[in-house]
Order: structure tokens, then C-alpha cells, then sequence
């Protein structure tokens, strides 16, 4: 029988670092960290398969199980959009003796925590300015500028929730926030 998993969650605002982040720690075996396997209702993209990147799921088979309550959390991102992680899925990956990765909004960390508990690290990366943000924004290159003023209006909203989270790791240098972060997660398994 091995042990139960426990659950790591990860909420950030956009552009500070936080898949990066997530992306080195998954590489430290020792940590067996497993993503959570999200349901949407968005068509897959390219090669993504059913059970594998996402479970895909019409909006009426995501809504009838919103009302059975089988989602730990779930949020419709535009109308017949939703996002969620199944109970289900997080129970067998937790009996599975896996430490499961959540990379969610910061609502559905608060969720996820609250339901829970102890068995939970909630772990919120913070920029380390607004100014950096839109630095780190503007320097990827990838958003027209009115979505990056909605990201940086929404970063600032998601700050709010800070106080919220078990931990905040400050990504101002990323080497020193991805150790952080590890040792964070290492003391949180060891207990």
C-alpha cells in the first residue's frame, strides 16, 4: 500500500513565472508531482487526447456534473467555456500515491484549499512589481497592448488574494524563486 499524495497548488498572476516554475520542480523526481488533469469544454488543439492534456467534455455534460458537484473547482472563462478539475480525478491520483500539481486561477486555489485542508500546500507567485509585470508582459511579445492592460488589471485583483495562500514566493530572481518554491514543497511533503 503506498502512501496517499498530497496536493501542491499554484496560482500566479500572468507573466510571473509561474509555468516556469511548475516546469522545474517537475523535473525533481523525488517530489512526484503530478499535473491534475483538468475537464474543459473547449475542443482539444492539435495532438491534445481525450485523458491525457484535458478530459473534454460538452458544455452540458460539464454543467449536469457542476450540478452532481463532482468538480473541486471549475470556472466558466467565457459562456460555454469552463474549466474545472474533477474529484474523481484527484482521488484516484491521490490513492495513486501521486502528489498532484494544480496550476489554477486564484479563486479555484482558495477552493481547492479550503476543501482540502492540511492535505494541501497553496503556494501563490508573486511578481515582483506591477512595473515588472508589464516589463515581463510587453517583453514576451505576444499580446496585442489592450490585453495586456486586462492582465495587468486582473494581476491586480489576483494580488488581492495573496494573503489567502499558505505561501508566496516572490519571483523577482528566478533561480532563487524555483529553490524556494522546491524547498517549500520538500519541507510541506516531509511533514
Amino acid at each position: 500500500m503506498c502512501m496517499e499524495g498530497k496536493l501542491i497548488i499554484f496560482a500566479a498572476p500572468s507573466g510571473s513565472g509561474k509555468s516556469t516554475i511548475i516546469n522545474y520542480l517537475l523535473q525533481n523526481e523525488e517530489l512526484n508531482l503530478h499535473f491534475s488533469i483538468s475537464a474543459t469544454s473547449r475542443a482539444p488543439r492539435g495532438t491534445e487526447q481525450n485523458g491525457v492534456e484535458y478530459f473534454f467534455l460538452s458544455p452540458e455534460e460539464f454543467r449536469q456534473k457542476i450540478a452532481n458537484d463532482e468538480f473541486v473547482e471549475y470556472e466558466e472563462v467565457y459562456t460555454d467555456k469552463f474549466y474545472g478539475t474533477l474529484k474523481s480525478q484527484v482521488e484516484k491520483q491521490l490513492a495513486a500515491g501521486e502528489n498532484v500539481l494544480f496550476d489554477v486561477d486564484v479563486k479555484g486555489a482558495v477552493n481547492i484549499k479550503k476543501m482540502y485542508g492540511n492535505r494541501a500546500l497553496s503556494l501563490f507567485i508573486q511578481p515582483p512589481s506591477l512595473e515588472e509585470l508589464r516589463r515581463r508582459l510587453e517583453g514576451r511579445a505576444t499580446d496585442a497592448p489592450e490585453v495586456i492592460e486586462q492582465r495587468l488589471a486582473k494581476a491586480e485583483y489576483e494580488l488581492s488574494f495573496a494573503d489567502k495562500f499558505d505561501e508566496v514566493v516572490v519571483n523577482d530572481v528566478l533561480e532563487v524563486a524555483q529553490v524556494e518554491a522546491e524547498a517549500l514543497i520538500e519541507d510541506f511533503l516531509s511533514e
